[in-house]
């Protein structure tokens, strides 16, 4: 049994916060008895939230239930399908991935699961950080992509994929590919990308640019690598190698590694989805030298229960540095994942806290 008393404060604090935000990320992972109830939860469960002096903490549910308390049956915390809205909404989502090629309303997806659609649409938003219509536009997207790097004509890419018009294809290409279907179609034929190598005290980096900003940042143990990655979504773009002080792009980070300059205002030419653009966003928007957590992420955003929804976008993110996804840490203060290695997040943070240490006795 894990009490409350008898963890350590990070962990406490921790615990707690994800009871008051009805963090869904700490589901399976952390339950709570109430010692006036004798029922205990998951954190997520909408019922009222108990006195904190009345909570203790368990890490499993067989733990709970050995201590004398009984299953919530608002939450379910027992059962491993999660509750009957979970449910409904994971239908949901396996009902949208079954029919990509249409276009499914609310109301016909609120029927398919058994929820209405004001319901579906508020849960669907909070258990996954985007609406069924982003979600939906999303996967189109990913899909006219698939049909076009297999060689399909445009017109019967956009057809297959589900676009009800060839406008609502080229907007949604224009913001998520940076590029029309057809440029796409031959693989980024016609589109210029400058990029520039260098080596560094955190490993190879390489920065690439379009005419209207830089499109990504990496790092990498070796220079090959990098120029593979770069070249696997657009393998017949046009990639040209600067030298020199024509680079400037790549001067702007270097800067910052050096910490010459912590600011790193440079515009971006990123592709991705709606809800991807807003959580990048949201990453350049935290000052140096500090962190947020997932969590924090998801309430910034006004989605407090889209914590994996935002992992998910960090986790995408192409820009490293200049689209700080190493400041988002775990709710208890602890290093998840990093595309480019949990080391390299640690040292990145470590070397901005100094930046901002440095600013401060400037």
């Amino acid at each position: 049994m894990i009490r409350a008393e008898h963890l350590r404060p990070v962990e406490e604090e921790a615990a707690w916060t994800a009871l008051l935000t009805r963090d869904r990320a700490w589901d399976g992972s952390l339950f709570y008895g109430v010692r006036t109830t004798g029922i205990y939860c998951r954190p997520s469960c909408p019922a009222r939230r108990p006195k904190r002096e009345n909570v203790v903490f368990f890490a499993t549910s067989a733990e709970a239930e050995a201590a004398g308390f009984r299953a919530c049956h608002r939450c379910h915390p027992a059962s491993t399908a999660g509750t009957p809205t979970e449910r409904r909404l994971r239908r949901a989502k396996e009902y949208l991935d079954a029919h990509l090629g249409e276009r499914v309303t609310l109301a016909r997806l609120g029927k398919a699961v058994g929820l209405s659609p004001f319901h579906l649409q508020r849960a669907f938003k909070e258990a996954f950080g985007v609406s069924p219509r982003v979600y939906q536009d999303g996967w189109r997207l990913e899909a006219m992509k698939g049909r076009l790097r297999e060689g399909d004509e445009v017109g019967t890419a956009l057809w297959r994929a589900g676009y009800g018009s060839a406008r609502g294809a080229y907007t949604s290409a224009a913001a998520g590919l940076g590029m029309t279907p057809g440029e796409y179609r031959e693989g980024g034929e016609g589109v210029r990308i400058r990029y520039a190598l260098h080596d560094t005290a955190f490993g190879h980096l390489i920065v690439a640019w379009t005419a209207k900003g830089i499109c990504a940042v990496m790092l990498g143990d070796t220079p090959e690598e990098l120029v593979d990655a770069l070249a696997s979504e657009f393998p017949a773009a046009e990639r040209i190698r600067e030298q020199g002080g024509a680079a400037a792009w790549l001067r702007a980070v270097l800067d910052y590694l050096d910490g010459r300059d912590p600011g790193l205002a440079v515009p971006l030419d990123l592709r991705g989805t709606a809800f991807q653009l807003r959580v990048w966003q949201a990453l350049r928007e935290i000052p140096v030298g500090e962190v947020r957590s997932y969590r924090e992420m998801a309430e910034a955003l006004g989605m407090p229960t889209a914590s994996r929804a935002v992992a998910r976008a960090c986790a995408t993110n192409r820009a490293a540095l200049v689209v700080p996804c190493h400041r988002v840490v775990r709710a208890d203060g602890s290093l998840s994942g990093y595309r480019w290695g949990v080391e390299r997040k640690r040292r990145l943070l470590e070397h901005e806290a100094r930046m901002r240490d440095g600013a401060a006795e400037a």
